[in-house]
């Protein structure tokens, strides 16, 4: 089963105006260790590594702690396509590798901050995405074929189906975007052909495949390591017809974040270098958090971090970054490509 909180693609990542239906909800939270959603610190919780208690520091600007020991499972974006097509065509994989060179998580949380928080288009976003990166193929413009890119129903899906349109267009192949809600219609729909190409994510995709081929007990082959990730995404891909690009470097996955504030009083930019800095953290996360390998329980375990209470929250959503914001909290599970992130 993939580490995320969520087993298929999440909503889109909006910036959300805090309204006061919010702010109630938040402060229902209440302080550390109130009846709000926090637990009332004991012996158990006193911290043992020597780190001071690093109280939680507020800020608007949120960054994310590098994952540098691998907790959680990769999630690259990647290009996933009919075999079928693809062995018609290869050049369509092949210009599509070109996006994957071009884009990073930086990158990545700039196309969303362009449509969550700028409110531009998906279209638009792409479009100068597609233009500041010099990714149209002006030249030797050969393809003839029609290609329907696919897109999940959130933003980020779309804003990548958008670019994969753009640049293969530009190579002179007839393109449209075509967005589904979930991956249990869109899937079939790819496999088919129905659908040529899709923005994918490496081990979301790889433990649904897994699931779907191998049963849903099946043990998780996903991991923190891309390419034995990827080894098993496209063992896995070929027994439903589908092939892959390569995998960027942008990520949207399971994070951790603290405010820039906290960072750079306690000098902290990994998850390692937070558990040698500080004990008596507060988390907030969803309420999934305290029992999920990848969030409390694997903190603790692969990092030796130590909390002195747990706020529950929401999933990456306004709660949990209001709540760094307001400096309810001092980390804040959320995802890492978010439009909001520093």
């Amino acid at each position: 089963m993939s580490p995320r909180l969520t087993t298929s693609r999440r909503a889109p990542l909006r910036t959300v105006a805090v309204s006061a239906a919010l702010l109630v909800a938040l402060a229902a939270c209440g302080d550390p260790g109130s009846s709000g959603g926090g637990t009332t610190p004991d012996a158990d919780d006193a911290p043992t590594s020597g780190a001071p208690v690093c109280d939680p520091i507020a800020g608007d600007t949120l960054v994310v702690l590098d994952d540098d020991q691998n907790l959680q499972t990769v999630d690259n974006i990647i290009p996933a396509a009919n075999a079928a097509a693809v062995a018609d065509d290869p050049a369509v994989i092949e210009i599509l590798d070109s996006v994957s060179a071009a884009l990073d998580t930086d990158k990545l949380i700039a196309l969303n901050r362009a449509v969550d928080v700028d409110r531009q288009t998906s279209a638009q976003a792409a479009a100068q995405f597609v233009e500041d990166e010099g990714l149209a193929v002006a030249d030797d413009a050969t393809g003839s074929s029609t290609v329907v890119v696919g897109a999940a129903n959130f933003s980020e899906s779309v804003t990548l189906a958008e670019i994969y349109a753009a640049v293969l267009a530009s190579a002179g192949y007839d393109t449209s975007v075509q967005t589904i809600d979930a991956r249990e219609t869109y899937l079939p729909a790819l496999e088919d052909g129905q659908i040529t190409v899709f923005p994918e994510y490496v081990g979301t995709l790889t433990e649904f495949l897994n699931k779907s081929v191998n049963g849903e007990d099946a043990e998780a082959v996903a991991s923190g390591d891309l390419d034995a990730t990827v080894a098993a995404l496209t063992e896995l891909g070929e027994e439903r017809g589908l092939v892959f690009g390569e995998a960027s470097a942008a990520q949207d996955q399971n994070a951790f974040a603290v405010t820039q504030a906290f960072a750079d009083e306690h000098g902290v930019t990994t998850l390692t270098e937070l558990a040698e800095a500080c004990s008596g953290l507060v988390l907030g996360a969803g309420p999934e958090c305290v029992e999920r390998p990848f969030c409390r329980p694997g903190l603790e375990e692969t990092y030796g971090l130590e909390f002195a209470d747990f706020v529950a929250l929401d999933v990456g959503g306004p709660l949990t970054k209001t709540a760094l914001q307001q400096g309810e909290i001092s980390l804040g599970l959320v995802f890492s490509s978010d439009g909001q992130l520093g």
